[in-house]
């Protein structure tokens, strides 16, 4: 399987004016924080919210008349169905995507809305994947893989072309993988403009096929992931054959890395992103070293995180950061005993934002009581001099 960058150059120019030529931008705040030079591509402003609209959009444009007529059928749960939605409709091409059981209704109706109609079969995605060959078969439509499609991978390699015009003295870039179509095109198209540049891939632990594969190993896949975008247990075979001799290292990424990510893109760069999409900061965060000096290209590829999952990171970020802190103080059972601690904690700066009070503790008195209680604080320090405060108060605390 071949691509090379005269395919992508051609693929720009199909796509172009439909799809938005979304922002680079040097990032001061995570250079600061990371000790490498950061230059953010903003693929979180598509107006679906992710990168896959390029090559979508670039797979649609080549079909023949039959093929529009007949429409397409993909297997997916989340951006590559908006993006094949919303093309799909603007071009008059019939969509028809298959969602597992258990895809929240925020997808479907997000890809409804987008004009496509939405079937909900498979367990998980191999099963949905199945059910849209055997619709492909039965109603003569056209099956587009989210990564194992030419197309496709054609298509996600502009992501490159831009990024590099925008800041052509990159070192590196880091760009998440799942199936592989984005960083199968990025890299044919960087390594054609920069033969020095390292492409390097990121991966969940929890699903690392691609690095699996490589190495002749089984991938062994499975669990819940903030990533789920990259989510893949097989990687793609046309990706993975035009990828492989590219790509110069993957980073295998654990969940609160990609936790970490989502939560400096919301608080340094004031933007959202979705735990696949934050997975090249995500890299640069578990190893800042490698990076240290080297001017870095982060795809953010997708924002499409629901909200009480981001609310979710953010105060996880927040407990890392010791900013929450939970306080478990074994006491006396008797009125006045909660004022006094919060007295203490409250002197010492700390804002009280729940309080448990557990009097069925078996390890504390019959007369006494445990109380939990969350304090925001402003740091580490901070933190341990509230708890030093209500030492010295007499109060025996219990790690919490």
């Amino acid at each position: 399987m071949t691509l090379t960058l005269d395919d992508i150059l051609a693929a720009r120019e199909r796509i172009r004016g439909q799809v938005d030529h979304t922002p680079t931008r040097h990032s001061r705040r995570l250079s600061l924080l990371t000790g490498a030079e950061v230059y953010v591509k903003f693929d979180n402003l598509h107006f679906t919210g992710s990168f896959k609209e390029r090559g979508a959009l670039n797979r649609l444009l080549q079909l023949s008349q039959d093929e529009r007529a007949r429409g397409v059928v993909a297997a997916s749960a989340g951006n590559h169905a908006q993006a094949l939605a919303y093309h799909g409709n603007r071009l008059g091409v019939p969509v028809t995507i298959v969602m597992p059981h258990g895809t929240p209704f925020v997808k479907i109706d997000g890809t409804r809305a987008h004009g496509a109609s939405v079937v909900i079969e498979g367990d998980d995605f191999s099963g949905s994947t199945e059910h849209a060959h055997a619709l492909a078969r039965e109603h003569g439509y056209v099956f587009v893989s989210a990564f194992d499609d030419l197309g496709i991978v054609t298509g996600q390699g502009v992501c490159a072309l831009e990024l590099l015009e925008d800041a052509p003295g990159l070192d590196g870039l880091l760009i998440p993988i799942g199936g592989g179509g984005l960083i199968a095109g990025c890299a044919v198209a960087a390594k054609a403009l920069r033969p020095d540049i390292e492409v390097i891939g990121v991966e969940a632990a929890m699903y690392p096929s691609f690095t699996a594969r490589r190495r002749g190993e089984q991938a062994r896949c499975g669990g819940q992931t903030i990533a789920e975008g990259i989510a893949i247990k097989a990687v793609g075979e046309i990706p993975f054959a035009i990828a492989d001799p590219l790509v110069d290292d993957v980073i295998v990424c654990e969940e609160a890395d990609f936790e970490r990510a989502v939560a400096f893109y919301a608080t340094h760069e004031k933007t959202v992103a979705e735990g696949a999409g934050a997975g090249g900061l995500a890299a640069l965060l578990r190893d800042p070293a490698r990076f240290a000096g080297k001017r870095v290209g982060l795809v953010l590829c997708g924002g499409n995180i629901d909200a009480r999952m981001l609310a979710v990171v953010l105060n996880r970020e927040l407990v890392r950061e010791r900013r929450l802190v939970v306080y478990r103080i074994v006491g006396d059972d008797r009125p006045g005993m909660l004022a006094l601690m919060s007295a203490v904690i409250g002197g010492a700066g700390g804002n009280i934002i729940d309080v448990v009070h557990n009097r069925l503790a078996l390890d504390v008195p019959a007369k006494g009581a445990e109380f939990d209680i969350m304090v925001e604080t402003r740091d580490h320090c901070h933190a341990d001099e509230i708890a030093q405060a209500l030492k010295d108060k007499g109060y025996v605390l219990r790690m919490g």
